[in-house]
Formats: C-alpha cells, sequence, structure tokens
C-alpha cells in the first residue's frame, strides 16, 4: 500500500467514526481509486450504486491531496447533503487528522442572490413596476426586503422566505445584467460578491451542473480556481449541460429588454426596439394560432418560420443599435447609474445574441417551438466536444453516479461526457493539458443485497403500451399491486397523460381503502411532496420524470415502486429526435445508439427508488411487456439493480401482502 493509500484509508477511517458509520469495501475502493486519479491526473467514471456513500468517497481523497475541488452535483437536494450535513459533519474530524483547517462553501449563479442595487432603487424598474399592481405580491416584496435587511442573511433563494417568482425577479437579476462589485454602489455588501470571494479560497467549493456547464461553453472563468472537478450526478450531466446553453425567445422577453431600454434611454433609439417587440408579439401570435390548427408544426423547426424571420431580424438590428449606444455613453461613473445601465445592456445585449444565433443556425444546433409557453428554443445538437476542449483537457474529471453503465459498459455514458474511447490518434493534446482519452472506469457495486431484498415483477401478459394512453389492463393491475402493498407505493410514469388516468382509476378503486393518494401536478416542488408522501406510511405517490431520479424515501413507506412503460424519448422530444436522425444518417442506428441508452439510465433511476438502506424490502414492478418480449430488453434489464426477477402476478401479489403485513406488525 503506497503512503497516499495509507492517509486516505486512515482519514476515511477518521471521516466515518465521525459519522457514527462502519468501513465500505466499495467505499474504499472508490476512494483509492480516486486518490490514484489526483496523483497521477487522470479521469475516471466510477459506477457506486445507492449505499456506497461516494460522496465521502470523493472528498477526503481530494482533501488528504491538499488539492483545491469543484463538486458539480444535478439536484439541490445533494448540494444541501454535502454542505448542510456531509462536510460539517466530518470536516472537525479530518482538520485534526490532517493537521489543518479545512474551507467549504457553496457557489451559485448571481440569479440566485439578491441583487441589493435593484432592491433599494429609488424608482423601480420594469420587473418592480408589476409589483405594484397587486397587494399580495406587494406583501411579498416587503416580506422579502424585511429578511434581506435582517443580521447575518446570505441573500440566498433557497434560504429567502417563499416568494412568489416575480417578486424574486424584481429582487434579483442574470449575470449578464450583473455590472459587477467593483462597480456598483452595494458592491461592498453584495450577496452574491460575498459568496464568490469565500468560495474563491475554500478548498471544496459545492455547485450544480449548470453554472459548470455555462462556464465551460462560455469557456469564460465564473468559479473558482480549482485542481479538480468531481461531477456527481453524473448520468444527468449532458442533458444539464444542454439545457443550460438552449436559448430561449419570447416576445415577453424582447418587450422587457424593450421597455428597460425605453427607460432609460428614451428616443429614436430605444422606440425602433418597442416597435421591433410589438411587431414580433404579433408575428408569434399569428404562428401560435397556425400550430394549434396544424400540428406537424409542433416540435423541432428545419429553419425559422419564414414569418418570424424578418420581425428577428429587426430586433437583432434595433437591440444592436442600443447596445452599441449605451458603450459609447462613458461619460457617466456615478456607481447608482452605472448599475442601471449594466441591467439594461444586459438584457438588451442578451435579446441582440438569441436573435443572432436563430438567424445563423445551421446543421449543427436543434431548433423547436414550444406553444405551452409560446417559445422559441435553439440548443446545440451535441455538447460532447465542447465539453472535451473545455473541460476534459484542464484538470482530472471524476464523475460519478449510482447509474453510469448501460448493459455493463461505460461507453454511452463516457462518449456522451466527451471522452474519447479507443484510438485517440485524432486529438492533438498540448503539453500543459490532460489527455481526453486517459480515462479509468471503475464499478464498485452496491452494499445492498439487491435479491435478497427485491423483486422486479415483469408481467408478460399485460398488453404493449400504444400511443392511446395507458391500457385499462396496465391501470387494473396498478390497482391490485397497491392494495396488496396497503398503498406504500411510488408510482412513476413517463407522461402527465399516464398520471393523470391513474389518478382517475386509482381514486375510484382505492376509494373504500384508508389509502392517501398524492398526485403531482406540473409545476409542483418535488421536495414538499415526497415529504407529505414519506410522512403517510400507507400513501401512494404518482408522478412523471421529475420523482424518477434523486427521491430517497428508505423504509416502510415505499414497498412498492410501480413504472408504467420503459421511458423511452418521445418522438417529438425535439434534442433527442435530432441526435437519433443524426446517427441513423451516419448509418448507425439512432434507437441503439441515443433511445435505448436514455432508456436504460432512467429505467435503473427509477428501480433505484426501492431499495435506500440495508433493511429495505419490495417489490419493483415495470408494468411494460416488452421488456420481456422484444430482444432490446435484455440490455434494459442488464443495466439495473439485480432484483430478484418474476413474471408470476401471484407471487408478487403474496410477497406485497405479506410484507405489508410485516410493516403493520
Amino acid at each position: 500500500m503506497s503512503d497516499m493509500s495509507a492517509k486516505v484509508r486512515q482519514a476515511l477511517d477518521a471521516a466515518i467514526t465521525a459519522i457514527g458509520g462502519s468501513p465500505r469495501e466499495g467505499q474504499i475502493e472508490m476512494a483509492e481509486a480516486v486518490a490514484n486519479a489526483l496523483t497521477d491526473r487522470h479521469h475516471l467514471m466510477v459506477q457506486a450504486g445507492t449505499g456506497t456513500g461516494k460522496s465521502l468517497a470523493y472528498l477526503v481523497p481530494a482533501l488528504v491531496h491538499g488539492q483545491r475541488v469543484l463538486v458539480a452535483t444535478a439536484t439541490l437536494a445533494l448540494q444541501r447533503q454535502l454542505v448542510e450535513r456531509d462536510l460539517p459533519a466530518v470536516v472537525p474530524a479530518l482538520n485534526k487528522e490532517l493537521g489543518r483547517e479545512i474551507t467549504y462553501a457553496i457557489y451559485k449563479g448571481v440569479g440566485n442572490y439578491i441583487c441589493l442595487a435593484k432592491m433599494n432603487a429609488e424608482a423601480p424598474d420594469v420587473d418592480g413596476e408589476l409589483l405594484l399592481e397587486s397587494s399580495f405580491l406587494e406583501r411579498d416584496a416587503k416580506r422579502l426586503h424585511a429578511w434581506a435587511k435582517s443580521k447575518d442573511v446570505s441573500g440566498d433563494r433557497d434560504d429567502a422566505p417563499e416568494v412568489d417568482r416575480r417578486v424574486w425577479a424584481a429582487n434579483s437579476l442574470s449575470g449578464r445584467e450583473c455590472v459587477g462589485a467593483d462597480s456598483c454602489a452595494w458592491g461592498g455588501s453584495c450577496f452574491a460578491a460575498k459568496a464568490k470571494i469565500k468560495a474563491q479560497s475554500a478548498d471544496v467549493v459545492v455547485t450544480n451542473h449548470t453554472l459548470l456547464a455555462i462556464e465551460i461553453v462560455d469557456a469564460h472563468p465564473i468559479l473558482p480556481e480549482r485542481d479538480a472537478v468531481i461531477i456527481d450526478e453524473a448520468h444527468e450531466f449532458m442533458d444539464r449541460t444542454t439545457q443550460a446553453v438552449t436559448e430561449e425567445l419570447t416576445s415577453a422577453r424582447v418587450q422587457r429588454a424593450a421597455a428597460m431600454a425605453r427607460k432609460y434611454m428614451p428616443g429614436k433609439v430605444s422606440e425602433a426596439l418597442t416597435h421591433a417587440a410589438d411587431s414580433f408579439h404579433e408575428s408569434l401570435s399569428d404562428y401560435a394560432d397556425e400550430v394549434r390548427v396544424d400540428v406537424s408544426q409542433q416540435g423541432r423547426l428545419e429553419q425559422i418560420p419564414q414569418s418570424l424571420e424578418n420581425p428577428i431580424r429587426k430586433i437583432r438590428e434595433a437591440a444592436t443599435a442600443i447596445a452599441q449606444a449605451m458603450s459609447a455613453d462613458e461619460a457617466i461613473l456615478e456607481p447608482d447609474a452605472l448599475a442601471e445601465r449594466a441591467r439594461v445592456k444586459g438584457a438588451v445585449s442578451e435579446i441582440s445574441t438569441i436573435a443572432g444565433k436563430l438567424l445563423k443556425m445551421d446543421q449543427s444546433h436543434v431548433l423547436w417551438y414550444e406553444p405551452t409557453f409560446s417559445t422559441l428554443h435553439l440548443a446545440p445538437l451535441s455538447v460532447s466536444h465542447i465539453l472535451r476542449s473545455n473541460l476534459l483537457t484542464q484538470t482530472p474529471v471524476i464523475a460519478t453516479s449510482a447509474t453510469l453503465t448501460v448493459a455493463n459498459g461505460f461507453d454511452s455514458m463516457a462518449k456522451s461526457i466527451g471522452f474519447i474511447l479507443g484510438d485517440a490518434s485524432d486529438q492533438d493534446v498540448q503539453e500543459d493539458e490532460i489527455d481526453p482519452s486517459n480515462l479509468k472506469t471503475l464499478d464498485v457495486g452496491s452494499p445492498f443485497d439487491f435479491a435478497n431484498q427485491g423483486v422486479l415483477y415483469v408481467p408478460r401478459h399485460l398488453p404493449e403500451p400504444s400511443r392511446e394512453g395507458t391500457a385499462p389492463q396496465v391501470l387494473e393491475e396498478l390497482g391490485e399491486l397497491i392494495d396488496a402493498a396497503g398503498g406504500r407505493t411510488l408510482a412513476l410514469f413517463s407522461s402527465w397523460r399516464g398520471v393523470q388516468a391513474a389518478d382517475l382509476h386509482l381514486r375510484t378503486v382505492l376509494a373504500d381503502l384508508p389509502i392517501t393518494i398524492f398526485t403531482q401536478k406540473r409545476g409542483d416542488a418535488v421536495g414538499p411532496l415526497v415529504e407529505k408522501f414519506a410522512k403517510d406510511q400507507t400513501s401512494i405517490l404518482l408522478g412523471t420524470m421529475s420523482l424518477w431520479q434523486g427521491v430517497d424515501v428508505p423504509g416502510d413507506s415505499c414497498i412498492l415502486v410501480a413504472i408504467d412503460r420503459i421511458p423511452f424519448p418521445r418522438p417529438d422530444e425535439p434534442v433527442m429526435s435530432a441526435r437519433a436522425a443524426q446517427a441513423d444518417s451516419t448509418g448507425a442506428s439512432g434507437f441503439m445508439q441515443i433511445s435505448l441508452p436514455r432508456a436504460a439510465l432512467l429505467l435503473a433511476q427509477g428501480t433505484g427508488r426501492l431499495i435506500r438502506s440495508v433493511e429495505d424490502r419490495g417489490v419493483v414492478a415495470i408494468l411494460d411487456s416488452r421488456i420481456m418480449t422484444k430482444r432490446y430488453g435484455g440490455v434494459l434489464l442488464n443495466s439495473m439493480p439485480p432484483l430478484w426477477r418474476t413474471s408470476d402476478k401471484a407471487v408478487v401479489l403474496d410477497s406485497l401482502r405479506r410484507l405489508n403485513e410485516s410493516v403493520k406488525d
């Protein structure tokens, strides 16, 4: 054992003792692999099943090495767990073990903090004017202001009182609209600036996938310097990166920028943007009416609709003219005026940039129209090449998750993150860069005994899913399974339509049973819903995609996880279908390369909601016969935890009844 390995083992023991835990083989194996990656400066992908304790397995070796690490997570829940639970619990013990003081911080985008310049402006800006029209919004604003002025507050949205999103928008701004602490009258007390200063010197900085993705794509440093990057929940990283760099254009956004410009510099130049905004609003409304009538126009667009091209061109011209006029106006040096100018210029420049990108769109991008909020979206077809050149050549990257393999292999996920597999001769790596092909992979398994703790029920007798929605037989079977389990069910659906159909059916068939039904609705926050479900032990929770990942309900509240169908990407999902079509066009299979791996990872995540501790017992029911009847079913089954498998309904109902009885006792 090397000197470094011994130090890592010793520090890991100290951290585990501090939290009252016990050593786990997978955790030790992962910690040693992370230590090697940091020493030898290579990349690492680690699949670590639930219960491994992976956060300590990557934090401890990084701290022993004395390296500054950036940890990027997909969910707020994991960020909070790291900075509010894991790090505070182990840092005192590690301080003692390593003989130095370890520091950590959380770092978020500017928009997550109250902007004191905006909050304290003498006259409200365009966002603030909305609040004066409603007494309940004004009440919310007063609560937020009072909180921001109280002692030792973070100014962070996640710590703030719950307020309407419009109230938050009136008291915060985007990174592009911020003048920066040095030029702002409120810079000395700025919440975002304080968080940034704390993060600059911390050993561990916790951030989110989105902020890391924006920095990588813009190739502009917004996060602190670091020696290594750890991407947790890495199975989501490519999707989060795609979302972070997807541009959106709505008429409301253009009208907001125009109103800000008009208020700041009235005159011909800003009038031109107002006219362009009004013209775009009318054209987009007409286009929305067309789409409602002609459904074939929904989804992906090969090019900008003809009726919108000229209005978008006018927006770009007018917004560019305003931005240029403001750049020429350097005479104003008074900080409040500078901050206001930065907000206006940021909003206008953003509109100009998005309009320009839409007009220059080519085959490397995907354009689509979303009718609910009447929005044009533009996303890059692929982000792996950007991740490769702007992330994987800079520092060692450790990517980890409970689900990184598809059919026991890392290739699919490795490619999507940008790692080079096989022949790396086409990669021109500079002397001071890390090689994106220098990747090691490791699967440390899970401490859980899946085959003894859980059953995977895969019925063959149910009809295959169709476009008509959830089959009555599937809903019937779901009702029987929930009845046998006495509630205690998390039911996951691949569409809102499925959730609604199940809600309607189950409220009828379970009406006489003491089972509470919690049904997710669009826009619902996941946290409070899951909390209610966990507290009411005989309840059931019905929900869609946001519940498939990151939900952690150990114990007796969840002994059945039911999944309505294999979660293949929908044919009208623009980015996925464009990626699949591109694979098909090169002679590969879009289904095998894009759709199937995506479904396999989601299915593994959904299945992973059942066994959350060594005591947990239960059933995962996948109510889609294709998993047993189609050739690709094997790929899906091999990507999931190895639960004991059966297609016998009587055996499963009996297991659930017995489990429910034992839980009640």
